[in-house]
Order: structure tokens, then sequence, then C-alpha cells
């Protein structure tokens, strides 16, 4: 049966729909969360990394598994357990079954986050870049949203919910996918021998997992701290909500525009801008009062996602070496998730000055491998 790319590329959306959902929901109800379990910031930020840390471990399970056997199966795999861990973080009556519900939501969404670039370049190799925005920005148009209406509709009151609904569309993409008997074909094939020693001799892959780690890290810490912060400022929900739903919407729209630049030497260009304008966003929002000042640095930071969402899962495909993309794609996201871990652990409680500088240096490393990178493709074409 002849597999039809545009069918190849529903099953992945759909549940990394929910997948992202999650990134862009929970940082909204930090806030209500902490207030009814009387959580400290510490306790907090181990609510948010609890799920980064099952996510980290979780998808270099799925990359393995997603090299050794079939695509749809582990994929599906991945899904359910999200969808449980959801529906168990909604049930949680204490801080210790809200951790145990985030880490079985956290290693699913790890086990099936790193075949969804995979799939979607299988699906389409002749324009990979393109494919990856396309994924990026029906993802993002989606749940850019969901803050906005969700702050507005159901407030602060009703977090549980939040994750109900994340169990309930992780639920209906499983349904769509297991209807997807294509995507079985798209599987590894076992013709190239993975030889993991590779790995560690690929200096460009490696450029580009630092690369990741750097910035994915400092705009994991804008999502966990702006939506804390704006509490105390005694913002309502609504604010939040608004200030994330521009944040995704941003993100969507420049992943848009960029579709036809990310497959051509325009790359290099896209890359170097993303620690720039992370280090533009969150100074703008640590030194301004002004709610305009906060939308613009929320602008920012969502253009520094998506100049460095698709680019860095391009590169990582590049530079993977034969028969080790889905391994690949899953360290890309164990560095992205192991950035946020760190530096929402780090700096968590730190003051704005230690804060900045730390975010300010990440972000200077994060451009020196960008450097590195785009010398190498200038060089290469």
């Amino acid at each position: 049966m002849t597999v039809s790319p545009r069918s190849a590329i529903i099953g992945p959306v759909a549940a990394n729909i929910a997948f992202v959902m999650e990134l862009t929901l929970v940082p909204l109800l930090l806030p209500s969360i902490q207030l009814q379990f009387d959580l400290s910031i510490s306790e907090l930020a181990w609510v948010f990394n609890s799920y980064g840390i099952a996510v980290a471990l979780g998808v270099l399970l799925g990359g393995w598994c997603g090299d050794a056997f079939s695509t749809r199966k582990v994929f599906g795999y991945g899904v359910a357990f999200f969808a449980v861990g959801s529906l168990l973080v909604a049930a949680a009556d204490g801080f210790e079954s809200l951790l145990i519900g985030r880490a079985i939501q956290g290693v699913g969404g790890g086990i099936f986050s790193p075949l969804v670039p995979l799939l979607l370049t299988r699906a389409s190799p002749l324009n990979p870049g393109r494919t990856l925005i396309a994924w990026g920005s029906i993802a993002g148009y989606v749940t850019a949203l969901v803050p906005l209406f969700y702050g507005s509709l159901l407030g602060a009151q009703s977090w549980n919910f939040a994750f109900i609904f994340i169990a309930i569309l992780a639920g209906i993409a499983l349904v769509i996918l297991n209807g997807l008997q294509t995507i079985d074909n798209l599987a590894p094939t076992a013709s190239a021998k993975a030889k993991y020693s590779e790995l560690f001799i690929s200096r460009n892959l490696w450029l580009t997992f630092i690369f990741v780690f750097c910035t994915y890290g400092s705009i994991t810490y804008y999502l966990f701290r702006l939506p804390v912060w704006m509490s105390d400022q005694n913002v309502e929900t609504v604010g939040v909500g608004l200030m994330l739903s521009i944040l995704w919407l941003t993100f969507s729209g420049l992943s848009t525009l960029l579709r036809n630049m990310v497959d051509r030497p325009h790359l290099r260009m896209i890359m170097l801008a993303t620690p720039l304008l992370i280090v533009a966003g969150f100074l703008l929002s640590y030194s301004s009062q002004s709610f305009p000042l906060l939308i613009l640095s929320s602008v920012l930071v969502g253009s520094a996602l998506a100049c460095s969402n698709a680019p860095s899962t391009q590169l990582v495909l590049k530079f993977a070496p034969n028969g080790m993309s889905a391994i690949s794609t899953s360290l890309d996201i164990t560095f992205a998730r192991l950035g946020g871990i760190m530096t929402v652990a780090i700096l968590s409680d730190a003051e704005f000055a230690y804060a900045a500088s730390a975010i300010c240096f990440s972000n200077f490393v994060a451009a020196f491998c960008a450097m590195k990178i785009s010398k190498e493709l200038a060089n290469s074409s």
C-alpha cells in the first residue's frame, strides 16, 4: 500500500499537540497548584521538574526502541502512558501523588516525543525543514489559544480539569494513531547497524546538543518564572494566560513565516538570532513593570523558540550517524529537558542580577556553538 505523506503526518502531529499542551498549560497552573498544596517555591520547582526529569529519561528509552522496533507501537505505548499520568495528576491529593503522576506523564511523553520529527521527516524527505515547521506551526496555533481560553473561562480554581483535558486529547490522538496503519511502513529498517560510538565522535551533533541545552534551558526558565512572578504582582490568571498565548502565537506565526527558509542557507542566520532574542526577552521581562513591555518580552522569547525549534531538530537529523536517527532525536529532547531542569533548579530562588548573568552566559555559549555549526555548514555548502 502506498503511504500518503499527509496521512503519515496526521498521527504524530495529533499526539504531539497533547504533549505540547502540557508545556503551555502547566506554567499557567503553577500558582494555583502552589496555593492548593501550600508549596514553597522549591517544592513547586520539583512539581515542574519531575516531569522534565521523567521526559529526559523516557526519551532515551523511546529513541532506542524507535530504532529497534515498530515505530507506531512504541509511539502508541508512549501516548498511553502520557494519558494515564495526566489522569493521575488530575486526581492527586498531595505533593507526593502529584510528583508520581507527573513522573508517569513525563515517561510517556518522553517515549513518544523523539519519534515525532523522525516520522515527519521520513514522510517528507524532500523538504524536511518545511514539514518540521508545519508541525510546529499547527501544534503552536492550537496550543497558543489554550492558556487564554483556560484562564478566561476556568480561571485559577480548576487546574485539575486541565490535566483531564490533556488526557482526553491524548486518548483521541491514540485512537487516530491506531487508525493510521501506514505509519508502520515508516518504521526504521535494520539495514544500518547502530554504532553508538559514532555518537561521541560527531562534533557538530554535540555542538547542536549544547546549543539546545542552553537555549531551551533559558526558555523553560522563562516559562516557569514569569507566571509565578506575575502572580506575585497580583496579575489575574487571565493576564498570565494572555501573556503565554502571545508567546505561543508568536512562535507559531514566525514558524510559518520561516517555513521556506529553513531548508536554505538562512538556517545559519536563524540559529544565531535565537540567543540574542532570548537575552533581550529575559532582560525586558524583569526590568519592566509595564504590561506592554512584558508582552514584548513574550514576543521575543516566542520568536527565539521558533528560531530554535525546527532548525536545531533538522541539524540533529543531519548530523545523526547512519541508522541512529531516533536515538539522536531522543538525545536532542533529553538535552532540551536537562537544560530546563538544571536552569529552573539553580535559578528558581535567584535574584534578578544572578539569574540575568546566568542566562546571558548560557546564551553566549549557545551563540558560540551556533557560529561553529554555521561555519561547518558554510564549508560544506
